[in-house]
């Protein structure tokens, strides 16, 4: 049933578009990356560390809050 609607949906036109869309747009944010890497390295000193530890601190209050409510 699924492989029906999927094969409505999903053209050879349509296929060949988002193939060639996925390439072109990883070309793009690789040529942007590179050209912004100096000033990210100069303007953003450890941003990734303070990403990193804002994600862990959110995970660990989503477990504890789900350990509160649940006990």
């Amino acid at each position: 049933m699924f492989t029906l609607i999927a094969a409505k949906m999903f053209t050879t036109g349509r296929i060949i578009f988002a193939s060639i869309f996925v390439v072109a747009f990883i070309a793009l944010m690789l040529f942007s990356y590179r050209k912004d890497a100096n000033n990210n390295k100069k303007h953003y000193q450890n941003g990734a560390l303070y990403v990193a530890i804002g994600i862990i601190t959110v995970i660990g209050l989503l477990f504890l809050s789900k350990f509160l409510i649940k006990g």
